[in-house]
């Protein structure tokens, strides 16, 4: 139980070379499904471990920090080693399928170890306590991230891949700057200890053009990898071109990952009260509202369902990022509670596209024509996720909206207010544009054979998926009593 930490980022990582080794497709998807279930057990006993006794630490070969290496879980982290673990485990049960049919057989098991090495890299930056040690994990996700989009069925694939990895790789150097000038401050990578040097030495607060300078550097490199509008030009087509379950791994996954990134160097390391948070909340708004609002318009106009889709997550995004900018602990809250609910919501769309694109051969507009009726438990599901995206009650989207809501009430923001419900009913508009054509427009003449349902072995994650929306819409004492944990830990500091 006190090797935790290192297990969650240990099982992948091991797990990842064992595909290429038995060089077989079934072998190396077992392999994966294996490694991602463990992982998701980890995360649970670590998450209950953290509610029960409080923030847990773990020294790497026995060096204490900041010497080594620290693995430092608190109720922030632990909830977001939750999301990605619990995502990975429906998402390898739903690849089996959807991988036969989009990757070619020679090329699966290394689909499978890059799979597992995109996890690690995620997981490492979500427990370690280190800068530089983030920084490397980050870089391991990514590389992983543009193989994996390149191996897409569409040969557009390889430029959405080249895309996200020139912006992918500015931000990383961005972050690596900003981190080798705190390091140029402190003389340490470990983020309690920087947080300690700058408050110790009065460096915050002093107009020091170096910390300026670096803050500066991480939060647009950070930006860039969360996909903040309008640094967002490399996610649409890395989500429309890349295989159906790396659209579904990543859309869930990887821009909370960096959110997380994000709260951590800016709550952790400069402080809540630091002229830096009114800096950040003065950057960060308004791109939030253009997020919210344009990307939704634009996702109106869209006919890939899954490039719709994808502009809807760039607005899903800004929501978040406006809580971060409230800067209050309704705000927070909300935002962290909107990373839980957006993968839930996120990934049961993208596994409906990836069960219509089984079946049908395509995510377009016009292919959906009749669906309703051919593939009524995926389009079901549709609709689930598109409520839980417009914020409709007894739905998970709807419980981090409302509170966004009242965040911005506590701030007397009525014209954020009136945005945030504005973006709700343009989520209403290219929702319905799918439903209506499956449901109330004629079925497609088939000249060859008639569509069906998706398999059950895409199906089954879907629906616990659906299940989770509506309880968590329902019940959502335990993420919401996470997300204020985490406020109530930022805002005081590490």
């Amino acid at each position: 139980m006190s090797h935790l930490p290192i297990l969650q980022v240990i099982i992948p990582l091991l797990a990842a070379p064992l595909c290429i080794v038995f060089n077989n497709r079934r072998i190396a998807w077992f392999v994966a499904l294996c490694a991602t279930w463990a992982s998701f057990g980890v995360s649970l006993l670590i998450a209950q471990q953290v509610l029960q006794s409080g923030a847990l630490s773990y020294d790497i070969g026995g060096w204490p920090a900041p010497w080594g290496i620290d693995y430092y879980v608190d109720s922030l982290n632990a909830f977001v080693l939750l999301i990605v673990t619990g995502i990975s485990a429906l998402a390898l049960p739903y690849a089996n399928r959807s991988v036969e049919q989009e990757i070619d057989p020679r090329s699966q098991p290394y689909f499978y170890s890059l799979l597992l090495v995109c996890l690690a890299g995620l997981l490492g930056i979500s427990i370690t306590g280190d800068a530089f040690n983030m920084y490397v994990f980050l870089e391991l996700s990514s590389l992983s991230s543009y193989a994996l989009i390149g191996m897409g069925p569409r040969r557009r694939a390889l430029t959405a891949a080249y895309q996200y990895l020139v912006m992918g790789t500015i931000g990383a150097t961005f972050i690596l700057i900003g981190i080798g000038l705190l390091y140029s401050l402190t003389g340490s990578l470990n983020i309690q200890d920087i947080s300690y040097q700058l408050h110790a030495n009065n460096i915050i607060g002093s107009g020091n053009r170096t910390l300026l300078t670096a803050f500066a550097f991480i939060t647009v490199g950070l930006s860039l990898k969360l996909a903040l509008f309008p640094l967002h030009l490399w996610l649409p087509n890395a989500y429309t071109y890349a295989p159906s379950v790396i659209t579904i791994f990543l859309a869930s996954t990887a821009t909370k990952v960096a959110i997380y990134m994000l709260l951590r160097f800016c709550y952790c390391v400069v402080g809540s009260e630091s002229i830096f948070q009114l800096t950040l909340g003065q950057i960060v708004l308004l791109p939030s509202l253009a997020a919210i609002i344009v990307s939704s318009v634009v996702a109106i106009f869209q006919y890939d369902i899954k490039r719709m889709l994808a502009y809807s997550s760039i607005a899903q995004i800004g929501y978040i990022t406006l809580g971060l900018s409230m800067s209050n602990h309704s705000g927070l809250s909300a935002a962290i509670l909107h990373m839980f609910n957006h993968a839930l919501m996120k990934g049961l769309l993208f596994m409906t596209m990836g069960a219509v694109s089984y079946s049908v051969g395509s995510v377009y507009l016009t292919d959906f024509r009749g669906l309703g009726r051919r593939m009524p438990f995926t389009m079901g599901a549709f609709i689930v996720g598109g409520l839980s995206l417009m914020g409709i009650p007894m739905t998970a989207g709807f419980v981090s909206k409302w509170m966004l809501v009242q965040a911005a009430i506590e701030l007397g923001w009525w014209d954020v207010v009136i945005l945030i419900l504005i973006g709700s009913l343009l989520a209403v508009i290219y929702i319905w544009r799918v439903v209506e054509t499956a449901y109330f427009n004629p079925l497609l003449e088939l000249e060859e054979e008639e569509i069906g349902e998706a398999p059950l072995s895409l199906l089954i994650p879907m629906w616990l998926m659906v299940i989770a929306n509506i309880y968590f819409g329902i019940n959502s004492a335990i993420p919401v009593e996470f997300a204020q944990q985490a406020a109530t830990l930022l805002l005081g500091g590490m």
